[in-house]
């Protein structure tokens, strides 16, 4: 079929790989235009079954327990976003001359003539917080806008729906541009780069080309990170429309064509007039919830992708002050005994828990669960001078307790053998034996949960209820 536009999914033959959510929206967006829609699943649970019941009524196959055959006569195959490139049905596929697409893709390819722009955000870390952050920007600019993507309701879904938006603040995972051949945004921004999901793009470099998709045809602005030299790099590299520029922000002094921080104010020198010799004044540091060194540079990067849209300094201003993060993001939980709890559980990985531990001192760190391949020397060794002291809790602490034992071999480390449902709150008590008051108690794993929670929430949600235990019995 070719990586251009469909012009017709009357009578295509539609593969979708995965019984999920953006799978489910993308069989029934693509039937409801026309499309004989085979779902394909490798699971065969109860819910997989129910599910399938549910699409069979909408004239949609679904063969459950084989992932790996592509179905006869198949045109297209659209994949959810955690299927691997290695996987056997895209290898089917490639020898079948079939073309693989994400969601992200079909939704891109469904949009109506007159619709809203993107403007599209990826990073190893921050994309969720600095997209709700955008779009609280632009709905303070009296746009219409929804945060959407990698986040919220399917991408398919919004472009379909009934609501017309002026604009969308759109987060998009590595997986997901790398099957996104077509997308053009308005304007994107990379935040960072660290290793992360190397099991699933092959390297480093893989990885770093699928983010920098993202910037691929830009119409108004490359938004990259100043102290990320890679992020830059890849706007170098990428084919934008012409006058397409290349937006830095800065934690420092900006430059021109920089948004950055002076004297506690977040300036822009991108979009002014004269910007080797004017600034404008944004927002204040306060203004941004919370002001920590990381959640900063996501505001910058918002604010300079709402600016390329053409929004005014006073909605920056006013967006930031609106915006409240989401729970399990570096997120106030109590405080007990003149000792600060801060939930973190978002970092799963060591980039983040960088960035969240850069932001307190003196540091009580609760880290530790899967590790999917990281290594923990320079995270160790980078925020060494900021630690009390560690407790350690699932499947791959040993990986950190060694990076400690190299690298900070006196900091005193609770290694914490147990899984059970009282681990958390064993780790929180701990944790609050080894703090003085004015310390920061904070679970910042740097690794993925699903070794003891089904996911981070739930582990952010332990981490919390052990607080506040921990708070009743100190009341």
């Amino acid at each position: 079929m070719g990586s251009g536009q469909v012009t017709s999914w009357q009578g295509k033959n539609i593969t979708v790989a995965g019984l999920g959510v953006s799978g489910i929206s993308a069989a029934r967006a693509l039937a409801g235009l026309g499309a004989s829609v085979t779902v394909v699943d490798g699971g065969d649970s109860e819910g997989h079954r129910a599910r399938a019941a549910e699409l069979g009524e909408l004239g949609i196959s679904v063969r459950l327990a084989d992932a790996e055959t592509l179905p006869q006569g198949t045109d297209l195959v659209v994949t959810s976003p955690g299927w691997k490139p290695d996987s056997p049905l895209f290898a089917a596929a490639a020898a079948a001359g079939v073309e693989v697409v994400g969601d992200v893709e079909i939704a891109w390819q469904l949009r109506g003539p007159d619709a809203a722009p993107w403007l599209a955000i990826t990073g190893t870390n921050g994309k969720t917080t600095t997209t709700q952050m955008l779009a609280s920007i632009l709905k303070a600019a009296g746009l219409k806008t929804a945060a959407v993507g990698n986040i919220g309701t399917p991408i398919v879904d919004v472009v379909l729906g009934e609501e017309k938006y002026d604009v969308l603040a759109v987060e998009l995972s590595s997986y997901q541009l790398h099957w996104a051949p077509s997308l053009r945004a308005h304007s994107a921004a990379v935040l960072n780069l660290a290793p992360d999901h190397l099991d699933w793009h092959g390297s480093m470099e893989a990885y770093a080309a699928d983010k920098g998709r993202i910037y691929e045809g830009n119409t108004v602005a490359c938004v990259y990170n100043v102290a990320d030299p890679a992020t830059e790099a890849l706007v170098v590299e990428a084919d934008v429309e012409e006058g397409c520029r290349a937006i830095g922000f800065t934690l420092g002094a900006p430059g021109p064509s920089m948004l950055g921080v002076v004297d506690g104010i977040l300036v822009d020198r991108a979009f002014v007039e004269n910007r080797q010799k004017n600034a404008q004044e944004l927002a204040e540091v306060k203004d941004v919830n919370p002001p920590a060194p990381h959640n900063i540079a996501n505001a910058l990067a918002a604010a300079a992708l709402a600016r390329a849209f053409g929004v005014a300094p006073r909605a920056v201003r006013d967006g930031l002050r609106n915006f409240r993060p989401d729970a399990h993001r570096v997120a106030y939980v109590d405080e007990v005994a003149g000792v600060t709890y801060i939930d973190d559980s978002k970092a799963t990985n060591t980039h983040a828990a960088e960035a969240s531990l850069a932001a307190f001192e003196p540091v009580v760190w609760i880290a530790g669960g899967l590790a999917k391949g990281a290594t923990f020397d320079e995270l160790v060794q980078k925020s060494a001078k900021q630690l009390r002291g560690v407790v350690l809790i699932g499947a791959d602490r040993a990986l950190i307790a060694e990076a400690l034992a190299r690298h900070a071999p006196e900091v005193p480390v609770v290694d914490l053998e147990r899984t059970d449902t009282g681990a958390m709150l064993a780790a929180v008590r701990e944790a609050a034996r080894l703090a003085e008051p004015g310390d920061t108690v904070l679970l910042a794993p740097a690794c993925a949960s699903m070794d003891m929670f089904a996911n981070y929430n739930k582990r952010g949600d332990a981490f919390a209820d052990a607080v506040r235990e921990l708070a009743a019995e100190s009341a």
